[in-house]
């Protein structure tokens, strides 16, 4: 599917601005940082390069078309998440001098040796916190998921969501996870209700298998009040053709579960490739 490029708008003076890229990948830009969400530019993503699901649509923006980056937020080490190629990229493009930071959960230094040897790897426990460049702060949340990239390699690393506190907005960018009130509550009463929530619609079906770990729209909805979130962007759907359901079913469930709901659309939104918001 043809993607026209995103034309990237200028950094804000105030607040910050989200570009989404596609699937889970965020560029989020404030007057003094720059940072991206799970980087995946790959054609595919899999344990074999060359092979694994191929996009649907190409990345809405290129890497080159990208701002110096300050720090990436990685959430766990799934494919479609954790996409080497595409982070070592971003190391042979400048190091330290391009990325600050890779911000991780704990037991990723063995997977991106290149920011552990250079001293830009970040790893955090849940509820942990770092300072960032330019005034910004980083948390790591718990979130309902599980990792592994081998077939003996389960949950050897931790996975989560994030907390982004930058040009003084809070953003909450939720990774993967499962429907988990108690745990949704849990993070609003410790980081309090965001600015913006970057929260999964999509990869649900069939539920009696993805449920544990993957929301469907409905439950979408349900983390959107949960966690009191100003305004949320749907995530993590159109990318790459992942589980059952139809590429287009989850905004078409999103619009319906907003209307039972009684959530004004506009406070739960769907971006187009390439679309940006200001918060």
């Amino acid at each position: 599917m043809p993607v026209e490029p995103a034309i990237l708008p200028p950094a804000p003076a105030s607040g910050a601005t989200i570009t989404w890229i596609g699937h889970s990948t965020f560029l989020i830009r404030t007057r003094e940082t720059a940072w991206l969400t799970d980087p995946v530019f790959s054609e595919r993503i899999g344990p074999i390069r060359g092979w694994g699901p191929r996009r649907v649509v190409p990345p809405a923006l290129a890497f080159e078309a990208l701002p110096p980056i300050d720090g990436i937020l990685l959430s766990h080490d799934h494919y479609d998440h954790c996409d080497l190629p595409s982070l070592r990229a971003f190391a042979r493009a400048g190091g330290a001098s391009r990325i600050s930071a890779a911000v991780t959960p704990l037991n990723y230094a063995s997977l991106l040796p290149a920011y552990s040897d250079a001293g830009t790897l970040v790893e955090l426990d849940w509820w942990d916190s770092w300072d960032g460049p330019g005034g910004s702060a980083v948390q790591l949340v718990p979130a309902r998921h599980w990792c592994r990239r081998r077939i003996a390699g389960t949950n050897e690393r931790l996975w989560g969501g994030y907390y982004l506190r930058a040009g003084g907005r809070s953003i909450y960018f939720a990774g993967d996870s499962g429907f988990d009130g108690k745990l949704f509550q849990e993070i609003k009463d410790r980081c309090g209700p965001p600015d913006l929530a970057l929260i999964p619609i999509g990869a649900y079906e069939p539920r009696w298998f993805m449920r544990e770990a993957h929301m469907n729209p409905a439950e979408a909805v349900g983390v959107h009040g949960i966690v009191g979130s100003r305004l949320s962007i749907a995530m993590h759907w159109g990318t790459f053709h992942l589980t059952d359901e139809a590429r287009e079913a989850p905004p078409l469930a999103l619009a319906a579960a907003l209307a039972e709901a009684r959530v004004p659309a506009d406070a739960f939104r769907v971006l187009p490739f390439g679309g940006s918001v200001t918060v």
